[in-house]
């Protein structure tokens, strides 16, 4: 019974954790574009870039000091309170901006759901107290109070707190690099990244930190740390060419997809499958910073998604090499001693449908859970919507919805497949389809949908299993 307990907490607190590390990246994901545009006016422009142009550079800037910041602020209150919410996280996200003479993504992070909060407080504090016609005057100016009090709150009090927080990290890291322990930072990135903790780490916390320091020095080595392909990559040739069964045989796209298309989630399961296989991926990114750092390697933005063309694109002037030269050290690394671990293993434990029961039974699951693909006790009588969903609602949820769509179509099914991020699945959906790691969290957010967990984007039997039995209920239906 204690062991059940046990296993229910570090479930609940590992959705938590996805939960939080979801709402950070949230507020970072839908402004790549704009980090993008920064990132190359700033390579183009700049004195030392590509084609250095002094006026075109004074966009380089306010960009990054006013515009982006304000961006993430607008986009955190808008998660907590809508539009409504997004208009005062922008409003105390600009009194911290101010506050400081550095790029004030931390503070935005902080002021922007802060203001989406209290708004919806507000609100909720008047709501059937206000006289009939009144409505709108009550709501511009309680809006207009509140974004009022939170930028001269946050001008005052709390833009300096967070630039002396900000300075505190910045120191930190600095010692770190100068100390030469940058690459063991990998030892907490890559597991994390394979519990689809990537975009958290990424855009949460190594983004900030990259852009203080490309703001000054014009590039940053921390925009490496996550998107680097390297670790995955080998891990991915590790499997096509000492892997078995399905596996070995869903290699060679996965790992077209990872590298070309920059979807590291796709190579997350090859290692959870064989979760010794972490040691590889460690050793592959730390091996890898290892060698950004002697070569003096960085980015001028962060690459999103992690395909080697975003990353060639965000090298600077002359960093090319540096950079090609961190990612094939890296894969390198991460394929040899994946090629041991995977030349060395028990033969009946390569299949990755027996594989991926052992990992729930570890996890303390009936493995049965995964034969059966159905997660929920019922299934859905009548399907008219089949939602893919993953972490950022981009890459992997894509990838799955277009494969499922195509069976669909092939077998005369005709039922709405779409793809979402799972903190925005819709009411409607019959069916939710997510990677058995992110399921849990599915159910949250929409516990009387179906649930369908799969292992491998690219070849999961779940998807034949799915359109046979929508196929027969169709024919059902019509005989």
């Amino acid at each position: 019974m204690d062991e059940s307990l046990k296993q229910e907490n570090d479930l609940n607190l590992r959705v938590r954790i996805q939960k939080l590390g979801r709402f950070l990246s949230g507020m970072v994901m839908p402004n790549i574009g704009a980090f993008i545009a920064w990132g190359l006016i700033t390579a183009l422009f700049i004195p030392t870039g590509w084609f250095p142009n002094e006026k075109l550079a004074e966009l380089v800037d306010p960009i990054i000091k006013y515009l982006l910041p304000l961006l993430i602020g607008y986009t955190g209150g808008k998660m907590v309170y809508d539009v409504r919410g997004g208009v005062i996280g922008a409003l105390a996200t600009m009194g911290i901006i101010i506050a400081t003479d550095i790029p004030m993504f931390l503070g935005a992070l902080i002021m922007g759901p802060l203001g989406g909060l209290v708004i919806k407080l507000v609100d909720r504090l008047f709501k059937g107290k206000i006289p009939t016609g009144f409505e709108m005057l009550v709501n511009n100016f309680s809006a207009g109070i509140v974004g009022a009090i939170l930028t001269i709150l946050g001008f005052i009090a709390i833009g300096p707190i967070v630039a002396a927080l900000t300075q505190a990290l910045a120191s930190g890291v600095e010692w770190i690099v100068h100390a030469g322990l940058l690459p063991l930072a990998s030892i907490v990135i890559e597991p994390a990244k394979v519990l689809f903790l990537n975009n958290a780490i990424n855009h949460g916390v190594l983004s900030p930190l990259g852009f203080k320091e490309a703001s000054a020095a014009g590039k940053s080595i921390f925009f490496l740390l996550e998107p680097n392909p390297g670790p995955g990559l080998g891990i991915l040739l590790g499997y096509w060419l000492f892997g078995r069964g399905t596996a070995k045989q869903s290699a060679p796209g996965a790992a077209i997809i990872h590298f070309l298309g920059g979807i590291h989630e796709i190579y997350f399961p090859y290692i959870l499958m064989k979760p010794r296989l972490v040691l590889a991926v460690i050793a592959g990114g730390m091996s890898g910073v290892f060698t950004f750092q002697i070569l003096h390697a960085g980015l001028v933005a962060v690459p999103s998604p992690g395909s080697i063309f975003a990353l060639i694109a965000m090298a600077p002037k002359g960093g090319l090499l540096p950079v090609l030269a961190g990612i094939v050290v890296s894969t390198v690394v991460s394929f040899l001693i994946s090629a041991v671990f995977l030349k060395t293993s028990a033969a009946d434990n390569d299949d990755l449908a027996k594989a991926a029961d052992k990992v729930q039974e570890m996890k303390g699951k009936k493995s049965s859970v995964m034969n059966q693909a159905i997660a929920p006790q019922t299934k859905a009588a009548s399907v008219k919507k089949v939602v893919f969903a993953c972490d950022a609602g981009m890459g992997s949820s894509a990838m799955g919805a277009s494969i499922l769509r195509k069976k669909f179509k092939d077998a005369g099914i005709d039922v709405e497949v779409t793809n979402t991020a799972i903190n925005d699945l819709p009411e409607d959906a019959d069916i939710v389809v997510t990677q058995k790691t992110l399921t849990d969290r599915a159910k949250t957010k929409l516990p009387d949908a179906e649930h369908i967990s799969v292992d491998n984007f690219l070849n999961s039997p779940r998807y034949d299993e799915l359109t046979q039995r929508l196929k027969e209920q169709n024919e059902n239906k019509h005989s």
